[in-house]
């Protein structure tokens, strides 16, 4: 009996799935809300960039069990992403860098 049960599937509520699938629901309105109401601008992508981050880290942590998987496998999936971004970031503030040094020195001649 107990290798029966070391050897079967952990089974979770279903009323969890339900839950997490009302949140992206309602996060999916949101989302919808931002275009419907008009937001433009800086407003606008922050709430769908925020809404997108939530539904994918509900999606991320329930539906492929990242909830309840060890810490280090945690980090060998989170982490790289979370790294390319850090690079995206870094490599964003060097073309602000480098398109300022060329109107500052070159007088707008090499843009």
């Amino acid at each position: 009996m107990a290798q029966a049960q070391a050897h079967s599937a952990q089974q979770h509520p279903i009323r969890l799935y339900l839950v997490v699938w009302g949140f992206l629901f309602v996060l999916s309105t949101l989302s919808y809300l931002v275009d419907y109401f008009g937001i433009q601008g800086y407003p606008r992508w922050t709430l769908i960039i925020i809404f997108m981050m939530l539904k994918a880290g509900l999606i991320v942590a329930v539906f492929m069990h990242m909830a309840w998987e060890r810490l280090a496998l945690v980090y060998a999936i989170l982490l790289p992403p979370l790294l390319v971004l850090v690079f995206v970031a870094m490599m964003v503030s060097e073309s602000h860098y480098t398109i300022f040094t060329r109107l500052t020195f070159l007088g707008g001649a090499g843009s």
